[in-house]
Order: structure tokens, then sequence, then C-alpha cells
């Protein structure tokens, strides 16, 4: 979605937006092989119709798109111009891959006479982050000034141990200087409530998700389950099915084509709510000082994983969707448990130690099999790796940057059907029908 848009707003940057009348989108690699599955095909036209994916309204979408295969015009730049654009024709799916990344797509601009009028090529780099081709090799590598720089988790637990401070307050310093306490404190608050509005949206909601697998939601169930169920209480491991429950509630919202929280991808985006919503049912109340230092430092893990691996499944596989969000939230937790900068660390390695070689072989490009039950496991996982780092007395072998660099190689080496193409693994051995 972020691509298109972009596109029009270069179109309009270079005044070329009256001199449009077709338009033509071809996706390459991994983007290609599970657009149709992962709703590409629709983000990229909501984007050139001028939307992204805060303000987009999901309910408005089926009409949409459903107007536009009937008259193959495209209303782009919020309404402000029509184009010619027919879906089947104009939307092009490559199973060639362009040299720079696993995810590409290439947008262009024609007049009427169907001369080019101007042509780029983006590349979705993972997390909701795109880079064009021009500056491709610079986004891998951009500096930003803030008072506590850092390239791994090693810089960062320095920076704590030379100020006395918990990791997530260093990163929050990071943060308001980038950005200013009140933007930030709002940021992260609506992040948040966006999280759990999904979680309640998704555990009051049943029927078929869509797509040709027709898997049924199960989170509304199993939290009528748990609510009538007095005997459950009983049990320890229930928790575990609260647990679960969050993390399905949230991706089969995602799979339906709700509004979810990129974290750090659509794909994982159970796992980090997920384990926030354990804490604020189980162990205490949420408070704005916790949700903040929660979210900060699972974005700070997050950022490790980025600049010094990746979070594109198409690029290491699940490890670095699924693997990565367990990562995050492991770390997040351990932070609002008390756990000091080293044990944050910890739990960031011990979840993602335990997701290596994690494959992504989603059934019919769907984001639904394994996607779905992958998320909640995860995120019991992650718990249990913050309290397994919280209660060592043992100094690890292990450390997080080595375990970063290990899940990047991981994934470098393994094939390319493993990688987002649906052309190995779970995804060859079920049938759609």
């Amino acid at each position: 979605m972020k691509a298109g848009k972009q596109f029009i707003d270069d179109l309009v940057s270079r005044h070329q937006l009256a001199q449009v009348s077709k338009l033509r989108v071809e996706v390459y690699g991994s983007l290609s092989m599970t657009g149709r599955g992962h709703n590409t095909d629709i983000a990229i036209i909501m984007g050139l119709a001028g939307y992204l994916p805060h303000d987009v309204d999901i309910e408005l979408i089926p009409q949409f798109i459903s107007t536009l295969k009937q008259t193959a015009r495209l209303p782009i730049a919020q309404n402000t111009k029509e184009v010619t654009f027919n879906f089947n024709d104009d939307l092009i799916f490559h199973q060639t891959f362009l040299p720079r990344h696993e995810n590409g797509m290439t947008i262009t601009a024609l007049t009427q006479d169907d001369t080019e009028l101007y042509q780029q090529t983006y590349y979705s780099i993972g997390g909701g982050f795109i880079v064009d081709e021009e500056h491709f090799e610079h986004a891998m590598h951009t500096e930003i000034s803030v008072p506590f720089p850092y390239q791994n988790a090693a810089d960062m637990l320095k920076h704590c141990d030379d100020n006395g401070l918990p990791l997530s307050s260093v990163v929050m310093k990071n943060e308001i200087a980038l950005h200013g306490k009140t933007a930030l404190s709002q940021h992260l608050q609506q992040v948040w409530q966006t999280m759990k509005a999904c979680i309640q949206h998704g555990i009051n909601i049943e029927g078929l998700l869509p797509g040709p697998l027709k898997v049924p939601r199960r989170a509304a169930s199993l939290y009528r389950m748990l609510q009538a169920n007095s005997s459950l209480s009983n049990d320890p491991m229930s928790i575990v099915d609260w647990v679960n429950m969050y993390a399905l509630a949230v991706n089969e919202e995602n799979a339906a084509g709700g509004r979810v929280v990129t974290a750090p991808t659509n794909g994982a985006c159970g796992i980090v709510p997920a384990v926030f919503a354990y804490y604020e049912h189980f162990i205490a109340d949420s408070i704005p000082d916790i949700i903040e230092r929660y979210l900060l430092t699972c974005s700070f893990i997050g950022s490790l994983y980025k600049m010094n691996a990746s979070i594109s499944g198409a690029e290491v596989g699940c490890q670095g969707e699924v693997g990565v969000a367990c990562s995050m939230a492991a770390a997040g937790l351990t932070e609002i448990l008390g756990g000091s900068p080293e044990q944050v660390c910890i739990a960031a390695e011990i979840a993602m130690e335990h997701n290596l070689g994690l494959t992504c072989d989603p059934v019919g490009g769907q984001v639904q099999v394994p996607c779905i039950e992958r998320n909640a496991i995860a995120a019991v996982k992650a718990i249990n790796a913050s309290r397994m780092a919280l209660r060592r007395t043992t100094s690890p072998r292990v450390t997080l940057d080595k375990v970063i660099e290990t899940m990047y190689e991981t994934g470098k080496d393994m094939n390319a059907k493993y990688r987002e193409t649906s052309q190995g693994g779970l995804a060859i051995k079920v049938v759609c029908s």
C-alpha cells in the first residue's frame, strides 16, 4: 500500500498526475508468488487510490475493489483523478525475481497513447518498510543522530551500564530526541489501543476466513469456552489458553483483512499484543508507563534484527517474522517484569534461538496455515523465554548479537522454496479446494 501511495505522490511532485491515463503494476519474486493470498494486489490498489494502512476505511475496501473490477476505472490520489486500470490485465504477477531483493514491484504510469510517463521499482523489505530503486543501498545504511547510538545489543547494554538506566529508558531518550515526549507517548498509546481493539474484534466474530482454505475462526469460540467453563480456572495451564486466544484473535483479523499493528510484520502481528494482553490480564493492570516501556523494548529488539539481519520472510523465512516477534515480546515482557538490561537481552536471545530455521511456507499463499496457530505457539514461547531469563543464575553461552547473526546466515542458506514462495513444505502438502 505504501508503495502505491508513494508512486502517486511522486507523480504529484513531478507535476505529471494530469497526464496519466493508465497504470500498470508488475509484482516479482515472493511478493508475487504469495501476492494474492496476502492481498498484496488489493493493498497496492488502495495505495494508488491514495490511502495508507492507518487511514484506509477497511469496511469500504470490498466495494471499492468490486467497482474497480466492473468498471476498470481507478480513482487515484484521493479521488482527484480517474485512470484506466484493468484488475486482471494491468496487475501482473511474475514468477521471476528482481536482482536486489526477494520482494519487488514495478509501477508504470502511461499516457493515453501508451507512452511511458514515469516508472519506479520498489522493494518491500519487511515490516511495512519500502525503498525505491534509487535509494536501495542508502536505505540499508541510514544513520540518525540520537543520544545513545547503537549498532547491536552490546552497544545498548554498555549505554545502560554506563548510565545506570533500564533498557526502555535509554530507548525512550533516543525516541524523545527524534519525536518529542508528547508525540511519542501518544503514538505508543495509540499502538496499544489498536492492538487491543484488534483482540476485541477478533474474539467477537465467527465464521470462515476468506480464501480457498475455508479456515474457521477459533478465537471467539475459545473465548466463550474460557468464560463459561469454571473448571478451566482451576487448571494453571488455562493461562496458555488465554494467550492462545489473544494471538488467534489478532491473526484471524489479519487474515480477514482487518486493521492490525505490524509487529514486526503482519504475518507475526499476534505475538506482541498477545503477550502484553497476558500481562494485563494475569499480572497487573496496564498503565501508560508500562505500555510505553513494553513497546519501546519490543521496538528496540526489532530494530536490531532489521539493522543486522532481516524481518522479511521472503529473505530469511519465518524466523524473521514469527521468530523476531517472539524475541521482541520476550524482551518486552522481561522489561516490565523488572528484568535487568542483560536479562532482557537474554530473553530475546532464548526466544530466537529456538525459532532458528523456521520456514515460511504458507498454504495457498494465505496468511492462515500455519501462520495463525504459529503466532499462538510463539506467544507462549515468548512468555517462557522471559521466565527462563528472569530465573537464570548462570551466564549464557550465546549472546543476542550472535543469535541475530546466526538467524540471518541461516535464512540466507535456506532454500528459496521455504522463504515465502509457497513452493515447499506445508504449502505443497496441503491441497486448497
